[in-house]
């Protein structure tokens, strides 16, 4: 079985992110970007079944400029076997990143796509989803432990209540969770060889998906810094605070 994981390049999450003066955006020039960390735990999940004999092949794709090559390159060092870039300019909102993967997913022609629940940048936790609508598959999200049979795999998904086990049939969509695994460094042999691992590049017109924006970011803003708090003497001057100045009583 051949498995399917989209990778998405990032500014990493160890970067303090700094709005541009104009209020336009946020600031990418000179900036560090690595791969989005719930990605990263798809990678790693996908290579695990494959090493435990569930899967024969992992295939990464990415959706962005031609820099993301590097994120790319970075999952085939970590073990995937090949590598697709669907390449854009463009900012690509999640409904057209779920099109353009629904085209990948009928060309690759995988039995599972595993996919991670967000993207650090927009946190949307939007593509799993719609990917999953757009292809008729079966859908677990959130899964913090998979178990692959021969036509239905055993999901451990993570909700508001503790952990719910989900049984979906194949092909299916898994949206990661953090604490499904701990991902692997990619050692130097394993860079250097990735280099050479075949890497295939299209677009979205490949596909015939039109990456317009549907939406309109006005303006962007830094959050405004925490209040200091104050101490109160008594339950009745904390309640009268409370009431008269902050307006919530």
């Amino acid at each position: 079985m051949k498995i399917l994981v989209p990778v998405k390049r990032v500014v990493d999450y160890n970067v303090k992110i700094r709005v541009k003066a104009d209020g336009s955006g946020v600031e990418l020039a000179n900036v560090k970007m690595s791969m989005n960390p719930f990605d990263e735990i798809s990678v790693e999940e996908a290579l695990r079944l494959k090493e435990a004999g569930k899967a024969s092949e992992v295939v990464v794709v990415s959706i962005g400029p031609a820099k993301a090559e590097e994120t790319l390159r970075t999952a085939l060092a970590m073990g995937a076997d090949r590598a697709v870039l669907v390449e854009t300019d463009e900012l690509v909102e999640p409904l057209a990143v779920a099109k353009i993967l629904k085209g990948v997913t009928e060309t690759e022609q995988p039995g599972l796509v595993i996919v991670g629940k967000q993207a650090i940048d927009d946190d949307s936790n939007q593509t799993g989803q719609m990917l999953s609508a757009l292809l008729g598959w079966a859908q677990g999200t959130f899964a913090s432990k998979i178990e692959l049979g021969a036509d239905k795999a055993s999901v451990t998904r993570e909700v508001d209540g503790g952990l719910q086990t989900i049984a979906v049939k194949l092909p299916a969509v898994v949206t990661t969770d953090l604490r499904l695994n701990e991902p692997r460094y990619a050692s130097l042999p394993n860079i250097m060889k990735a280099k050479k691992k075949p890497l295939d590049k299209k677009t979205p017109a490949d596909f015939g998906v039109d990456t317009t924006p549907r939406l309109k970011v006005l303006k962007t803003e830094e959050p405004s810094g925490r209040k200091a708090g104050v101490k109160v003497k008594s339950v009745a001057e904390l309640v009268d605070k409370l009431k008269n100045e902050a307006g919530v009583l």
